[in-house]
């Protein structure tokens, strides 16, 4: 078993789960994430939706008009200069 403070339980499996009403969700993946956010549609499965609300550490707010960086190819300095 994998545990990450910011994301789901990776469990071996096959997997057995007792739920909260005493019902069984199982698995016979190799390996299954489990939800620890409670935020999941497909609880007691992981559907990534923890990654919608989290933001790394020390991240400014983004301003209106920011845009991603994307990084060009052709603007890299490979020490080729003819």
């Amino acid at each position: 078993m994998t545990v990450d403070g910011n994301g789901p339980m990776l469990i071996e499996g096959p997997v057995e789960i007792v739920q909260e009403d005493g019902t069984i969700a199982a698995s016979d993946r190799f390996v299954v994430a489990v939800c620890t956010c409670r935020r999941s549609r497909i609880l007691p499965w992981c559907d990534t939706s923890h990654r919608r609300r989290r933001k790394p550490p020390g991240a400014a707010p983004r301003e209106e008009g920011d845009q991603p960086h994307s990084h060009d190819p052709k603007d890299t300095d490979d020490g080729d200069h003819h």
